[in-house]
Parts: structure tokens; C-alpha cells; sequence
């Protein structure tokens, strides 16, 4: 077993190791190539170029958002926000993973981008007024979540022809003059009440093309129940409401105890948080991670099984 352990680890080298002089060649030969635009999830290519990881929301063949990554440089905030919305352009040359597509029509220019505080202005031209009914929910929220998404921008303002766009194009139902996470992102209602309204976000994995994506979910309820309770429930049911999402976690996983406490959750759960190698698998690992930090303002998670300490992890880890 040793022996095999050893092999795999020099053929993995090796490959690093052929990948990289690959990937220096190739900009040495072709300067102009644009690395700015590859939508990658290979983090070794993060490492060999030096671009950063951020992070990206796609169409699915559902029009649902998928959260997926996108290398880009050092630039300032509004040098990647163009960037981000370069990308989110529908296109012919678009390079996306396979089932995946962007949403804003190809005529719609970015006039300019403004950066003040946290807060990032986005100035459409009046094309963007004709996106289609059917979509405008979810290019709005796909926009807001990949800038959003960045590092030290908080919230997001989108205008027309220098006018703020207060509502939707199509329905006309408003918009909030600064957008946030608090927005949603492809929302659900399942309310029977005006009162005890909550709203959680659930991540749940879609395998795509034989690669595992996350996929946000806002839920609207009436639930008096604590929000990592309904995340643990949402993840831990049978049933999901959205045939193509699933969830790796274990129907036996209970959450027997929590606590937030200076930017940190710490969860205590029982022995059906590992696998059968006594394990967090990564799909069980990044559902509920992503869950905690897009419902809850805190930074850190402090995972625990029957009371002891087994996994920390930080928001800049999911990367």
C-alpha cells in the first residue's frame, strides 16, 4: 500500500510539474492570451499562474444559478467587476464548462463602473432594459452574487442610462437601491403566513458533466426554527425539491449543538458527519459551509463531532 501511495504521489508531481512548464509556455509563446476570462476549478492552476480565485454564477439547463470559479489577476475592484461581467456576456466564445452559460445579452455595454467605499455602480446601456422576462430574476441576482462575491465590496447599485433601476424590467416588482446579500438568489417561497416569515440559503451539489457545482438556494418560510436547524433539515431530507440538486449528508446526521460566538460557528454534530473512512467528504464539507457564511455573519466554522474538535474552517478556504 505504501509503495502505491509513493507512485501516486511522483505521478502527481510529475504532472504539476509538466503542467506548469506547459502553462509558462504557453504565455511565453502567446503574451496576449487573455487568463483573465479561463473559468477554471483546478486550483493548481491558481497556484501555478498566480491569479487569484474568485468566484462566478452561471445558468444551468434549469436557469438556476450554479456557483463556479473564475481566475482573475490582480487588477483593482473595477478592473474585475468588468471583468466578472465580461464573462457573464453571452457569446460564441465563451469558454464556460460544459452545461453552464452566461445570461447578459451581448449588446448591453457597461458605460462605467464606479467604486465609492464598499459600494460598486454599475451603469447599463438602455439595452440591458430588454432582457427577457423569464431571466430577469435571475440575472439580476447572478450579477449581484458574482460582485458581491468579492473580497471588500458589500454592496451593489445598478443604473440604466445614469438612473437607478428601481425595479424589475418586465414585472416591474421593485428592486432595493443597494443591493446585498440579503437580495437572494434563486428564490423560493413556501409560505402559508404573513407572520414568522424567515429566509434561509441552502447549498445544495448538482453533478454537471460529471463535475460537482453548488447551487444556492434563498428559501422563504414560516419557521420559528433556527437557521442552521433548517440548513441541517434541508440537507438531511430524502427529499429535494429540484429533481438535478442533491446532497451528499448522511439522513442519520444530527446537529446536537450550536453556538456563534466573535465571527466564529462552532457545530457539534453526531458520528454521521464522516463518511465510512471516518471522513467529512467535500461535497458535505462545502454545502454546509457555504450555507452557514451566506446565512450568518461570521467567518469562521468550528466543526465538532460528539464534542470534539475536528475541522475549522475559514471563509477564504472555500475559495
Amino acid at each position: 500500500m505504501g509503495d502505491v501511495m509513493l507512485k501516486k504521489k511522483a505521478l502527481r508531481k510529475i504532472f504539476v510539474t509538466t503542467l506548469t512548464a506547459f502553462i509558462l509556455l504557453v504565455v511565453y509563446l502567446i503574451p496576449t492570451l487573455d487568463t483573465s476570462k479561463a473559468i477554471t476549478t483546478n486550483m493548481e492552476v491558481e497556484y501555478i499562474t498566480g491569479l487569484g480565485t474568485d468566484h462566478i454564477y452561471l445558468l444551468d439547463k434549469n436557469n438556476l444559478l450554479v456557483k463556479t470559479n473564475i481566475l482573475l489577476d490582480n487588477s483593482s475592484k473595477q478592473e474585475q467587476v468588468s471583468m466578472l461581467l465580461d464573462n457573464l456576456k453571452e457569446s460564441d466564445n465563451a469558454r464556460f464548462p460544459t452545461g453552464l452559460r452566461a445570461y447578459i445579452p451581448e449588446n448591453v455595454k457597461v458605460l462605467n463602473i464606479k467604486l465609492e467605499d464598499q459600494t460598486v455602480s454599475i451603469n447599463f446601456s438602455k439595452e440591458f432594459l430588454e432582457i427577457k422576462a423569464e431571466l430577469e430574476e435571475r440575472i439580476i441576482e447572478g450579477i449581484s452574487y458574482s460582485i458581491l462575491d468579492l473580497e471588500g465590496i458589500s454592496s451593489l447599485r445598478i443604473l440604466v442610462e445614469n438612473k437607478n433601476l428601481t425595479a424589475y424590467p418586465n414585472s416591474k416588482k421593485s428592486i432595493p437601491a443597494l443591493i446585498t446579500k440579503k437580495f437572494g438568489i434563486n428564490k423560493k417561497y413556501d409560505l402559508n403566513s404573513r407572520n414568522h416569515i424567515d429566509k434561509v440559503v441552502v447549498y445544495y451539489s448538482e453533478d454537471i458533466d460529471n463535475h460537482t457545482y453548488y447551487v444556492p438556494v434563498t428559501k422563504y418560510m414560516n419557521n420559528e426554527k433556527e437557521k442552521i436547524e433548517v440548513i441541517v433539515e434541508e440537507l438531511s431530507s430524502k427529499y429535494i425539491y429540484e429533481d438535478n440538486l442533491m446532497s451528499f449528508i448522511h439522513n442519520n446526521l444530527e446537529l446536537l449543538g450550536y453556538e456563534e460566538k466573535d465571527n466564529m460557528m462552532v457545530l457539534d454534530f453526531n458520528q454521521y458527519l464522516f463518511d465510512k473512512d471516518d471522513k467529512i467528504l467535500e461535497e458535505v464539507l462545502y454545502t454546509l459551509s457555504y450555507s452557514v457564511f451566506d446565512s450568518y455573519d461570521v467567518n469562521c466554522i468550528l466543526y465538532k463531532v460528539n464534542g470534539k474538535n475536528v475541522k475549522e474552517v475559514g471563509s477564504s478556504d472555500l475559495k
